[in-house]
């Protein structure tokens, strides 16, 4: 791909740091110039953002955007490679740029620390010239595409869950992006998170560091990108696949009959934002109201929709165990005159829970933040995942 004119001189230090590069034939000098004229831009610096970093920064490119907003907890360490334990509780952005400037001192740190939207999209992504999606979620997948197909920029994509992860190159002005692949995003409530499903803590080493691949071969103009290709990684097996993809021509963003010319509400789009209560109360509660309701013995039922496996590392008292998968089935078991409290680990299944609970009849909330808050802010004898 293009890149600025006028590439950077290299100077006796990065001569002797990127020699092993400089050998290449499709690199040399040249190309490492190309790495150092670069603006690679990583949306995460999570699982796939942490390998993607460091070998993107190792590699030489000159500068590295970082958009995170979260803090390094403990339990991202099993996988988030770039931070490491005395960084929990402090800035991924803070952790990854002190971590990136040891690894390469020479390259330039620019930290976005706020939550990607519609609204600062186009300004954060116009800015680069490769942007690699290391998200975690489907609304900002869809943003990053419309995004990038918007600019004219390559989006690398990478995904994980559990054992199998993917990698494709979606770049709409030569290939297909990504609503060719998923036209339309999935139900919230079929797609569970790292922390519902679990990831295999190598995996996002894999992925990210393939990503970082595909960044670096863009810059350079080497190589086949991954455009029009989905890689399939499967850990368990050790077994790469590959599938052609193909633009397709009712695809709303980039085919013949482009619909899509600005970003929209990608939250409501995935389905994400649940909707208003009916009755128009409120559907959460906080951690501090449900302490209230269980000191004046108000009389509600706690139903704990996790796993097993989680309900046996901590749960509240007096909570019932009835998994969300199986929760359709077991409605005979609940006295409709009575309020049920959902709860889970994060309130993200408790809430669908409870919309669910409320279609069929029942008076139902969700716990606000699940047991995590409540071992953050009532209870911190319970022990965390």
């Amino acid at each position: 791909m293009d890149v600025t004119p006028g590439l950077p001189a290299l100077s006796p230090e990065e001569l002797r740091r990127y020699a092993r590069h400089l050998v290449l034939p499709h690199v040399g000098i040249e190309g490492q110039r190309r790495l150092k004229a670069a603006r690679v831009l990583l949306i995460g610096v999570g699982g796939l953002g942490s390998p993607a970093a460091l070998y993107l920064a190792a590699a030489g490119v000159g500068t590295l955007g970082l958009v995170d907003q979260d803090a390094v907890d403990l339990s991202n360490l099993q996988r988030q490679v770039l931070h490491g334990t005395g960084a929990v509780g402090t800035s991924k952005l803070a952790s990854a740029e002190a971590r990136l400037w040891d690894l390469n001192p020479g390259v330039a740190i620019e930290r976005h620390e706020t939550h990607l939207t519609a609204a600062n999209a186009l300004a954060i992504l116009g800015a680069y010239d490769v942007i690699v999606d290391g998200s975690d979620n489907f609304p900002t997948r869809y943003l990053v595409n419309d995004a990038c197909g918007l600019l004219g920029k390559p989006d690398v994509y990478g995904s994980i869950h559990r054992f199998d992860g993917q990698v494709s190159v979606f770049w709409a002005e030569r290939g297909p992006c990504y609503r060719c692949l998923y036209r339309d995003p999935p139900p919230p409530e079929l797609v569970p998170s790292c922390e519902e499903g679990g990831v295999l803590g190598v995996l996002p080493g894999i992925v990210g560091a393939l990503q970082a691949a595909e960044a670096i071969k863009l810059v350079l103009g080497a190589g086949t990108p991954l455009v029009g290709r989905l890689l399939l990684v499967e850990v368990l097996t050790m077994r790469f696949r590959e599938l052609a993809l193909a633009k397709d021509p009712e695809c709303p963003l980039c085919g013949p009959r482009r619909t899509i010319d600005r970003l929209m509400d990608y939250d409501a789009f995935c389905g994400v934002t649940p909707p208003p209560a009916e009755d128009g109360t409120r559907m959460e509660l906080t951690v501090f109201e449900l302490r209230d309701l269980l000191a004046a013995d108000a009389g509600v039922v706690l139903l704990d929709v996790r796993e097993p496996w989680e309900y046996e590392i901590g749960h509240l008292e007096e909570s019932r165990l009835v998994p969300l998968g199986s929760l359709p089935d077991r409605l005979g078991e609940f006295d409709q005159d009575r309020e049920i409290i959902a709860i889970c680990h994060t309130g993200r299944r408790s809430l669908q829970a409870a919309h669910f609970l409320r279609g069929a009849g029942f008076r139902s909330r969700s716990l606000k933040g699940g047991v995590e808050a409540w071992a953050v802010d009532v209870d911190r004898s319970m022990a965390r995942y």
